[in-house]
This record gives structure tokens, C-alpha cells and sequence, in this order.
């Protein structure tokens, strides 16, 4: 029997209707909720013929563990993630340059959420998480990504070294980011088809990756602080290569 999860706020299951709304089992709305925001949704579940629960506020804090809700929570079921078979098929089939993040050891599931929604935006093909020593894609990584998850192909995979050569035997770039690097990320050619390797909070990437990577890049900064926000620093990666793509 497939898993369910509990996502909150008007972003995730408005994005989740858009792209799957066969994933969506339930919905509840706070009682007196009758803004123009709440009807419109009211109307597309109605046409989803999506189940709707009015519940009170205090019912809705207490599902939600205490995280901001909107007046809106919905119990989906928990997708897919395939794995390294599925994810060398997709690049061997993809019919441009891919752009593919990976994630080592994300702990915090809102700097997940973050760095999800930074893929998204700058248009990531494919992202790899590692199965273990990630935080789970849970509700509060849903909201952080607001609903990026349902438009993005993600891979779990066991060993990011092992798929780190897997991939590079299709003929793509593995850059590392470290604060050790001498090169910097606008020093490096993000065009062509790269991987985009970011490490934990505070740790960074782990060694063995470190040393499968074809290259390490520094992100250059002013100031006294040592190191940016794992999920800060995935965007300016990201962007600077979408940068990079668009002026080619």
C-alpha cells in the first residue's frame, strides 16, 4: 500500500493539482475560511472530485504540528522516487545538455525544500539525493520547495560515488562545491552537460566525492562570514549557470 504525507498551504496543493492531482486523497479547509483564495480552490477540487473536510483551526494546528497551514492541509500520496537505472536511462535519453543537481547529506529538510525549489527554478533536469544520511522528503521539505518537488525529476540513489562514475561515463562534468577551491564558479564552463555537487550544512562534501569530482569551485565572497547557506549557495550555482546557458 502506497504511503501518504500531510502537505500544508495553498503552494504545495496547488502545484500538486497542476502537475498530479491523482496523488491528492484529501483536503481539509478551516471552517470560515470563505476568501476568494478558498472558493477558487473549493471549485478545481470539486471538479477533481477530490474529497473536502471542514475542520476547526484549533483541529488543523494540531494535524500540523504546529507549522503554518494557511487554513488548508491535504493528505497526498507519497510519490515515487526511482533510482541510478532509471536516472542513466533518462540522461541517455535526454535531448539536450542536462543540468543535473546532486545533494549530498542535506540535513535540514527546509534547506532541501530550498535547494528543490532553486532546481526548479533555474531549470535543473534531474536532481540526486542520496537515500541515506539525507532528511526525508517529507511535509516540511514540500513546503519549503513550494510544490518544486511535483516538477522536478528526482532520483534516490545508495552511493552518490557510484553514480557520480555513472554518470560521468555518459560524458558529464562533475563540479564540486568547496570552500577550499581556488577556482571560481564563474571561472568554470556551466554550460555544456555538468553535474552540480553540493554538500551538507557545515560539513560539506563528503571526501570520497570530493575526490570523484573531475573539478572543485569556490563561490567568491566579500565579508567576515566563512561559508553561505547550503541552499543559498545551490541557487548562485545554479543560476550562474543558467546565467551561462542563456548568454552562449
Amino acid at each position: 500500500m502506497s504511503k501518504s504525507l500531510k502537505i500544508f498551504g495553498f503552494h504545495s496543493l496547488e502545484s500538486i493539482l497542476k502537475s498530479s492531482p491523482e496523488l491528492v486523497l484529501k483536503v481539509f479547509i478551516q471552517i470560515g475560511r470563505d476568501d476568494k483564495r478558498v472558493l477558487s480552490l473549493l471549485d478545481d477540487l470539486a471538479l477533481q472530485k477530490i474529497s473536502i473536510l471542514k475542520v476547526d483551526k484549533n483541529k488543523l494546528d494540531q494535524l500540523s504540528n504546529g507549522e503554518t497551514h494557511q487554513g488548508v492541509m491535504s493528505e497526498i500520496i507519497m510519490p515515487t522516487f526511482p533510482g541510478e537505472k532509471i536516472l542513466i536511462e533518462s540522461i541517455k535519453n535526454s535531448s539536450k545538455k542536462p543540468l543535473i543537481l546532486i545533494l549530498d547529506s542535506i540535513q535540514d529538510p527546509r534547506n532541501l525544500g530550498a535547494c528543490l525549489r532553486s532546481a526548479n527554478a533555474a531549470g535543473v533536469d534531474f536532481v540526486i539525493i542520496n537515500k541515506d544520511g539525507s532528511a526525508p522528503i517529507n511535509s516540511l521539505v514540500y513546503k519549503a520547495s513550494t510544490g518544486a518537488i511535483n516538477s522536478l525529476q528526482i532520483f534516490l540513489v545508495t552511493n552518490i560515488v557510484r553514480t557520480i562514475k555513472a554518470i560521468q561515463k555518459e560524458g558529464l562534468w562533475v563540479i564540486g562545491l568547496d570552500g577550499n577551491a581556488k577556482t571560481t564558479i564563474y571561472d568554470v564552463n556551466l554550460v555544456d552537460s555538468i553535474a552540480i555537487v553540493m554538500g551538507s550544512e557545515g560539513k560539506g562534501i563528503r571526501q570520497l566525492i570530493k575526490k570523484t569530482c573531475d573539478q572543485l569551485v569556490i563561490i567568491p565572497m566579500s565579508g567576515n562570514i566563512e561559508s553561505l547557506n547550503v541552499s543559498v549557495a545551490t541557487g548562485i550555482a545554479l543560476f550562474e549557470s543558467m546565467r551561462q546557458r542563456k548568454t552562449s
